[in-house]
């Protein structure tokens, strides 16, 4: 009768002897995941493989990069909110999950209490791009076109909440028109069926679309941002085409659950500033039209905040909300 009273001081004196060996153990001793809040193709997911292959060799650590996609990219940030703070389980937060989706959305977590941000990757612009065989080859067709068919035109974006559908109906108020929200899970399925031709537009970011503007499987009417890209230089602003008022892009940072280890967030943060200051990071990332993140833990905490406080006036303002 005594021998199950000491198996269990023998399993708690176990316990005890081992969990300071786990605590202690060097980071990282394991794989790491880093979840994607969208589907494989898009800018999200284009950011997390190209920053964490990088990132595993200078952690030598094997970093799985996993798509969670859903929910305005919400249900990446979600399992990565709720999960051990230990730095084995990241996030590539993209603006749509970090700063306009609490807005719009009732999420399980709280993005400022629940999330820690560990670094800015990238910043990008989102770009107005319609089907090849749409009419108007300009800004003023469009408007034209789609004033001329109230509700027939369509846009995809890659989620309620994502920068793409803030920029449609932003554009929709500007330039007063009806053209009809089509909601994706990711850029990579959206651009599909604009290509084919099941939706006519679409405000993407431009990693997301630069491939299809280069084979000229879409075209490309105006970008986002205040000024031309360098990789459009041809293709005018929002502002330059008649809209004014409207300015879209979009960012992506990692993200690490509250709690986790000040250490592991500040050497995360420093190796990957070097991951980006790589000759060939940063030509990858002017491929794709993004300008490599540079800030400090404290820079992009501050980032962070004003984003998240920038579009939660912009979407009171404008009155967007999901249905």
């Amino acid at each position: 009768m005594r021998l199950q009273p000491l198996a269990a001081v023998a399993l708690a004196t176990s316990a005890l002897i081992t969990a300071p060996a786990q605590a202690d153990e060097p980071y990282p001793s394991r794989p790491i995941r880093l979840l994607v809040g969208s589907s494989p193709g898009g800018g999200t997911d284009l950011m997390a493989r190209l920053v964490g292959e990088r990132l595993g060799e200078a952690l030598k650590a094997t970093i799985v990069v996993e798509n969670k996609p859903g929910a305005s990219n919400t249900l990446a940030a979600d399992a990565v909110a709720k999960a051990r703070p230990d730095g084995y389980t990241l996030l590539m937060g993209v603006v749509t999950s970090q700063a306009i989706a609490p807005h719009l959305l009732k999420l399980g977590f709280d993005v400022n209490k629940d999330l820690v941000p560990v670094a800015l990757v990238s910043q990008v612009p989102n770009v107005l791009v319609v089907n090849n065989g749409l009419k108007a080859r300009s800004v003023a067709e469009l408007i034209e076109l789609a004033r001329a068919q109230p509700g027939k035109l369509a846009y995809a974006s890659s989620g309620a909440g994502s920068t793409q559908h803030i920029a449609g109906e932003a554009f929709k108020r500007f330039s007063g028109t009806q053209i009809v929200h089509v909601p994706y899970k990711g850029s990579g399925p959206a651009m599909v069926d604009l290509i084919g031709g099941q939706v006519q537009l679409s405000f993407d970011t431009l990693p997301s679309v630069i491939g299809h503007l280069q084979a000229q499987r879409v075209r490309a009417l105006a970008v986002t941002t205040a000024k031309r890209s360098p990789l459009l230089p041809d293709v005018p602003t929002l502002a330059e085409a008649g809209v004014k008022g409207l300015a879209m892009s979009a960012w992506y940072g990692v993200y690490a659950p509250a709690g986790t280890p000040r250490a592991i967030v500040e050497r995360l943060n420093k190796e990957i500033a070097v991951v980006l200051a790589q000759p060939e990071v940063v030509k990858k990332l002017a491929a794709a039209g993004a300008e490599p993140g540079d800030m400090s833990l404290a820079q992009f905490a501050q980032f962070q905040a004003s984003e998240y406080a920038r579009f939660g006036q912009l979407i009171k303002d404008t009155g967007i909300h999901v249905d």
